[in-house]
C-alpha cells in the first residue's frame, strides 16, 4: 500500500484547514463507543453552564475558532468530555474545583481517552478568566505542532497541555 493509501486508509494526511500558512491534517479516530444513557446529563450539563466552559465555548462554537468543529459535553465511552474535536480527535478538558475530588476517577478517564489514541489537551479553568486570548494562542500553537505535519504512522503527539 503506497504512503497516500495508507494515510486514507488511516483517517489521517488529508487537508481540514489552515493556521498561519500551516497544514493542519485531519486524524479522526472511527468507532468511538457512546454511552446513550448519559445523553441527559449532557444537557444538563451544558445548561448549568460553569464560567470557563461558556467563556471557551463563545470562542470556538459555530466553526469561530479556524474553521474547526467543537463538540461541547461529547460523550466517549462512559465519560462525557467538556470538549471534543473530532476531525482532531482532540479532547479538550477544563480543569477547576470540579476535578479536585476525582483523583482516582479522572486517572482512569485519562487512561481510557489515551487508550483510544485520543490526544488530550488540558487548560486550566483560572487561566481562562485570566488571560482566554492567551490560552487560544496556546491551543492555536498545540494544534499546529500536533497536526501540521503527518506522521509516518498516522499517530500524532499525544498530550497536551498549556502548562508551559
Amino acid at each position: 500500500m503506497n504512503r497516500e493509501a495508507r494515510e486514507g486508509a488511516l483517517g489521517y494526511g488529508v487537508d481540514v484547514l489552515h493556521i498561519n500558512n500551516h497544514t493542519i491534517y485531519k486524524h479522526y479516530t472511527p468507532n468511538l463507543s457512546r454511552n446513550h444513557q448519559l445523553k441527559e446529563k449532557t444537557k444538563h450539563l451544558r445548561k448549568a453552564g460553569i464560567l470557563s466552559e461558556v467563556l471557551f465555548w463563545q470562542q470556538v462554537h459555530q466553526k469561530k475558532f479556524y474553521g474547526i468543529d467543537f463538540d461541547r459535553q461529547c460523550i466517549i465511552g462512559h465519560y462525557i468530555v467538556d470538549f471534543y474535536i473530532k476531525s482532531l480527535s482532540l479532547v479538550i478538558e477544563i480543569n477547576g474545583i470540579s476535578h479536585d475530588a476525582k483523583g482516582v476517577y479522572d486517572e482512569e478517564r485519562h487512561a481510557f481517552l489515551q487508550s483510544l489514541k485520543l490526544n488530550i489537551y488540558r487548560i486550566e479553568e483560572k487561566e481562562i478568566k485570566r488571560n482566554l486570548s492567551g490560552i487560544m494562542q496556546n491551543l492555536e500553537y498545540y494544534i499546529v505542532l500536533t497536526y501540521s505535519t503527518p506522521h509516518p504512522l498516522g499517530t500524532p503527539l499525544q498530550e497536551g497541555n498549556n502548562d508551559a
